[in-house]
């Protein structure tokens, strides 16, 4: 719901330092992996607890994945690199919760379930979307430099970064802001897969 007016905050800065990286011969998609990578050492940290060592994990790998696409807009937009970022992108969100679990099951364990079962449900109706939508060449009208079709929704990006900055935040009440997210992943879910059915019917 948020993202198309975070991006618009966010791309001044982001096509500004892209100049750099793209200036050295770094490819898109060697960001993409950096950014996963260093996103993938949150999952220990959450494990043991260290909650501002995750926080600033995250932070970072979601840094690189808005400079990959800021160099893929400077170096030309790649289906391989778009495959890339939104597989990345869905494991890394997937991991978080899981870490959470790992952090205290017994608190944590069914509420982190609950979020990674709604993860799949917005995850599914996004990239099945994207590809009938590619097959139609549907074009997005909010979105129309990415690779895939971006169907909205009321929890997209913005949303779930803040929701696990605020897992980082207040460890403590992990389950309780799982709950609330995953129920408004599932809106997000329903609406995608009513909007995505009729814009496909009358297609």
């Amino acid at each position: 719901m948020l993202d198309r007016y975070a991006i618009k905050v966010i791309r001044w800065p982001l096509t500004t330092f892209s100049a750099l990286p793209d200036k050295l011969g770094i490819t898109a998609n060697q960001v993409t992996v950096t950014g996963f990578v260093i996103g993938l050492f949150a999952l220990p940290a959450l494990a043991l607890e260290a909650y501002s060592w995750a926080l600033g994990f995250i932070v970072i790998n979601r840094i690189f994945d808005g400079l990959d696409g800021a160099i893929a807009r400077r170096q030309g937009i790649t289906d391989c690199g778009g495959f890339l970022d939104i597989t990345l992108d869905f494991l890394f969100y997937s991991m978080v919760p899981f870490g959470f679990v790992l952090a205290n099951p017994e608190a944590n364990a069914i509420a982190g379930a609950f979020l990674i079962f709604s993860f799949i449900g917005t995850g599914s109706s996004f990239l099945s979307f994207a590809i009938m939508a590619g097959k139609r060449n549907i074009e997005s009208p909010v979105y129309k430099q990415k690779s895939l079709y971006y169907i909205g929704g009321l929890t997209e990006g913005t949303e779930t970064i803040t929701c696990f900055v605020l897992f980082c935040l207040y460890p403590a009440h992990f389950a309780t802001i799982a709950w609330i997210f995953g129920a408004l992943c599932w809106i997000t879910t329903v609406t995608r897969i009513w909007a995505g059915y009729q814009t496909l019917k009358e297609a």
